[in-house]
């Protein structure tokens, strides 16, 4: 059998034999996601490809931590994304606003889009480029709980940050989001 015809469970045990061609397929099978993630985190083309590159290499030196717990692919994708967030707060200053000095108020609102927007006429591109228009923090964790699908403990982990500072942050990303939005 091909190595591109064996399924994934196959192609990891080959590569923690270190078969470069299984290597190679999983790379070519993953690639492109991978990418997509790492370019929504870094906002830059090229970097996303370092990282996504770096990603992998970090992956296969480590294939042999992966014990099958979650699927190849979701555990790859941290691998991506916590490289990404290295890589983007290390390039970047990305500083992370102490909410905790701050007085604020959190509304809950199952509703995130208003009446005011036709949603039926948004395009998924200019939801994108608006969440990549807000300010840093909104836009990692919009990306990061919207589209990566992560929970607010998993944000506050990933961006060493507390609970309350996530769920602040979130709750006024959502709101600037939805404000542009509207002036679609």
């Amino acid at each position: 059998m091909s190595i591109t015809n064996q399924n994934i469970e196959e192609l990891i045990a080959l590569c923690k034999e270190n078969n470069q061609k299984a290597q190679f397929e999983v790379y070519n099978r993953y690639s492109k996601a991978m990418y997509n993630v790492a370019y929504r985190i870094v906002k830059d083309e090229h970097f996303a490809q370092d990282v996504m590159q770096e990603g992998f290499l970090k992956a296969f030196t480590k294939i042999n931590d992966y014990k099958q717990e979650v699927a190849f692919g979701a555990w790859l994708k941290k691998i991506i994304v916590n490289y990404s967030i290295d890589f983007y707060k290390k390039n970047n200053a990305f500083q992370v606003e102490d909410l905790s000095k701050t007085l604020y108020k959190i509304e809950e609102n199952d509703s995130f889009f208003s009446e005011n927007i036709d949603l039926n006429s948004l395009k998924v591109k200019q939801v994108l480029d608006t969440i990549l228009s807000l300010k840093d923090n909104y836009r990692m964790v919009l990306t990061l709980f919207y589209i990566e699908g992560y929970d607010q403990e998993e944000i506050c982990e990933i961006l060493n940050i507390s609970y309350a500072n996530c769920r602040t942050t979130l709750s006024r990303a959502k709101e600037g989001l939805r404000k542009k939005l509207e002036e679609i």
